[in-house]
């Protein structure tokens, strides 16, 4: 449901997504290089069969809801059920409530969003792709979230289905080296 068209620049004369739209971007993450693949799903009903794919592999997920369409909110618990069952049990999830700009218009308190994220444990923002506001800091905050869970080893980028890949092989082997130290360490302190 991540609206990837819209992640660095709003489109006036953009067209909704029908299916499933793909683009991808290089951000710089405390320090590191990070590739973001992003698959924008609609979140449109009659796509769910198509969409729900998509899940399986996902290192994280922004559900994002309209705050001027209560009914996109509503929607919400389905679309997070299917994350969290099709997806690696370690996804990390945000919720995004989209059309800050259009605060007038407002149909979702963010009280009410913020309380659905916090009995959910999601992170929760509110963002405008219009005018950009916390639209680069969704994404920042999940691939913060994703490294952090790599760091802590919730996540492990060699197993299958993570939805991570190291871009290089050095990175890959200086992380091995850390397991190893890890496990030696572990071992002596039996």
């Amino acid at each position: 449901m991540a609206h990837a068209r819209y992640a660095y620049a709003f489109k006036n004369d953009s067209s909704h997504t029908i299916g499933v739209e793909f683009g991808s971007k290089i951000i710089n993450v405390a320090g590191k290089s990070v590739k973001l693949q992003i698959w924008d799903t609609a979140g449109q009903e009659r796509f769910k069969s198509v969409t729900r794919s998509y899940y399986r592999g996902a290192a994280g997920a922004l559900l994002v809801f309209d705050i001027t369409n209560r009914e996109s909110f509503n929607a919400l618990s389905n679309w997070l059920s299917d994350a969290r069952a099709l997806a690696s049990p370690n996804i990390v999830i945000l919720l995004i409530g989209n059309k800050k700009d259009l605060d007038a218009d407002r149909e979702v308190t963010f009280l009410e969003a913020s309380q659905f994220a916090q009995e959910n444990e999601l992170m929760f923002l509110e963002t405008s792709a219009k005018s950009g506001e916390n639209v680069e800091e969704s994404f920042l905050k999940c691939s913060k979230t994703i490294l952090a869970k790599i760091q802590a080893g919730e996540l492990d980028p060699e197993r299958i289905g993570s939805g991570i890949q190291y871009g290089d092989s050095s990175t890959r082997r200086l992380l091995q080296e850390k397991n190893r130290r890890q496990q030696a360490d572990c071992i002596c302190r039996m």
